[in-house]
C-alpha cells in the first residue's frame, strides 16, 4: 500500500456506517480512500422508504429525535443540514396517542418517563401502583455503576401493572422487547443515573425529567418530505467514500501495516488490503469477524439478541372512520400480535381525499415463531386485530405489503455497556464498532456512534 495515501474500510451500509464514511472524509487528508462495504444490494440499513397507494410509507424507521441528550441538536438534524436537507425536514402533527387494553383506546398518560410516572396516582383507571412500596430505605436506588432491567425497578416499587400497562408497551414501541429483560442503564440513562442518587422511584423520575435539556416548542421528532431514503441517498452522493455493493466482507486479518479483508463469494474470493476498519455491523456478523482477531471482544459482543418484526401497511378507503389518534400501543399482556399501530395520514402531512393510511407493527422479542405465516396472513391478521382494537370493523384495504425485520432490533440485557467497554479495550488500534447493536438504537444514537467510530480510527491514522 502506498505509505502516504491512507486506506479505510467501513464494513456495513446502515446509516451508522455512512455516518463514519462521512466523518472520515472530515477528519482525514483529501487522498484518504474511504471504502463502504455493503454486502447486500441497497445502502440504508433500517431506513428504507416505500409507497403504498401512491403515499409514501417507511418501512423501516420514521423518525429521529430532534434533540440530543445534551439539548443541542441531535447528531441526525446536524447530518440533515450538513446533506443541506434542512428545508425538507418535516414534523409530525400533535396528535395525542393512545394505549389499547381491555377492549378500549385510553389516552396516553402526560408527564411519565418511557411510561414511568413520578406519581402513579396520576394515572387514573389505566394502572394502578401497589401501596407502600416505593418507600425511603436511606439508600439510592442503585449502586454506583450498576444496572438493573428497566421492568426489575419499576415492579419492585411500582408493582406489575405499571410495569405491564405502560412500561412494557412503551419499550416494545421501541426496542419490541419486554421492560423485565432490558437495560435500565441503555434504555432510560437519565432515569438510572438519578436512581444513583435518588431513594425513591418517584424521585429518581422527577429527578431524571429536571435534568432533561429538552428545549420547550422545539418538534419532539423529525423526518424528511419525501422519506428517510432521502438521507441515505445524499449520504452516498455526497462524495465522502466509494460505495461497494454485493461483496460480502467474510473474514479480517491483521497484517503488517493494517488489515486484510476477504471479499466475496468463495469460490470467487477477493482481498483488499486497508489501514483501519470501522465494523458497522450487527453483533453476530461483528463477532464472527473479531473472533479470530479479537477473541474477548467477540465474545462481549457474540451474545446480544435481537427481536424480529413485520410491519404492514395498509391503505383504506377514504373517508375511513379512525380515532382522532396519531396512534397507539397495545401491552403484551392483550395476546395480540399487534403491538403498535401509526395512523399515518394523521400523524404525517398528507393530501386530503386520498386513501387512508395505517402501518401496523407485529411481534415483539421472543415472539419469532407467530410471525411465521405468509405475507398475505400477515397482512389479513394485522387488519382484523386493528379493527378489534380500534372497536370498529375496518373496510378491506386496497393495497398492502408487509416489510419483515428479521433480527431487527437489539434486545439490551442488563450490563450491555459493561460489556461493550470490555468489547471496545479488548479491540487492537485501527479498528472500531459502530451501530445500533452497541449504542442504542434510533437514528441519532446510530449517526453519533459512527462518527465516534470514525474519530476512534482517524486518530490511530494519525498516529501511524
Amino acid at each position: 500500500m502506498d505509505p502516504v495515501r491512507k486506506r479505510v474500510a467501513v464494513i456495513g451500509g446502515g446509516i451508522a456506517g455512512l455516518a463514519a464514511a462521512m466523518r472520515l472524509r472530515d477528519l482525514t487528508p483529501p487522498a484518504t480512500e474511504i471504502i463502504v462495504y455493503e454486502q447486500s444490494g441497497a445502502l440504508g440499513g433500517k431506513l428504507r422508504t416505500g409507497e403504498l397507494a401512491g403515499v409514501t410509507v417507511e418501512r423501516g424507521a420514521e423518525s429521529f429525535l430532534m434533540t440530543g441528550p445534551d439539548g443541542a441538536e441531535s447528531a441526525a438534524v446536524a447530518l440533515v443540514k450538513r446533506l443541506g436537507l434542512e428545508s425538507a425536514l418535516v414534523h409530525p402533527h400533535k396528535v395525542p396517542a393512545a394505549l389499547a387494553f381491555g377492549g378500549r383506546l385510553a389516552p396516553m398518560p402526560a408527564g411519565t418517563l418511557v411510561g414511568v410516572p413520578a406519581d402513579p396516582a396520576t394515572l387514573g383507571d389505566i394502572a394502578h401502583a401497589a401501596p407502600g412500596h416505593d418507600a425511603d430505605g436511606g439508600r439510592p436506588l442503585l449502586g454506583e455503576g450498576a444496572d438493573v432491567a428497566v421492568g426489575e425497578l419499576v415492579r419492585e416499587r411500582y408493582g406489575a401493572e405499571v410495569v405491564d400497562r405502560l412500561v412494557d408497551p412503551m419499550l416494545g414501541g421501541v426496542y419490541a422487547g419486554r421492560a423485565d429483560r432490558l437495560s435500565l442503564e441503555v434504555t432510560m440513562p437519565q432515569l438510572a443515573a438519578a436512581a444513583r442518587v435518588e431513594h425513591t422511584l418517584s424521585a429518581a423520575v422527577r429527578s431524571a425529567q429536571a435534568a432533561s435539556r429538552r428545549v420547550p416548542g422545539r418538534p419532539v421528532f423529525g423526518a424528511l418530505e419525501g422519506g428517510l431514503s432521502r438521507l441515505v441517498g445524499a449520504v452516498a452522493t455526497a462524495g465522502a467514500a466509494r460505495i461497494s455493493l454485493g461483496l460480502p466482507v467474510r473474514e479480517l486479518a491483521r497484517t503488517a501495516h493494517g488489515w486484510r479483508l476477504l471479499l466475496g463469494p468463495v469460490p470467487a474470493p477477493q482481498t483488499d488490503d486497508v489501514d483501519a476498519v470501522v465494523l458497522a455491523v450487527p453483533a453476530k456478523p461483528s463477532s464472527r469477524l473479531l473472533a479470530p482477531i479479537a477473541p474477548t471482544a467477540a465474545e462481549a459482543v457474540g451474545g446480544l439478541d435481537y427481536a424480529s418484526v413485520a410491519l404492514v401497511a395498509l391503505a383504506l378507503p377514504p373517508g375511513t372512520p379512525l380515532p382522532e389518534l396519531s396512534g397507539f400501543l397495545v401491552p403484551p399482556s392483550e395476546g395480540t400480535l399487534v403491538k403498535a399501530a401509526t395512523f399515518v395520514t394523521r400523524k404525517w402531512e398528507r393530501p386530503e381525499g386520498g386513501p387512508v393510511i395505517v402501518r401496523v407493527s407485529l411481534g415483539r422479542a421472543g415472539e419469532q415463531e407467530r410471525l411465521q405465516f405468509d405475507d398475505t396472513v400477515l397482512a389479513e391478521r394485522a387488519h382484523h386485530e386493528l379493527g378489534e382494537l380500534i372497536g370498529a370493523p375496518l373496510p378491506p384495504p386496497a393495497a398492502t405489503w408487509v416489510q419483515r425485520w428479521g433480527g431487527g432490533l437489539p434486545q439490551y440485557a442488563p450490563g450491555h455497556r459493561d460489556r461493550l467497554a470490555v468489547a471496545r479495550a479488548a479491540l487492537p488500534p485501527g479498528l472500531a464498532l459502530a451501530g445500533a447493536a452497541f449504542d442504542g438504537v434510533g437514528i441519532p444514537a446510530c449517526i453519533a456512534s459512527g462518527e465516534r467510530a470514525a474519530e476512534d480510527v482517524s486518530k490511530v491514522l494519525e498516529d501511524a
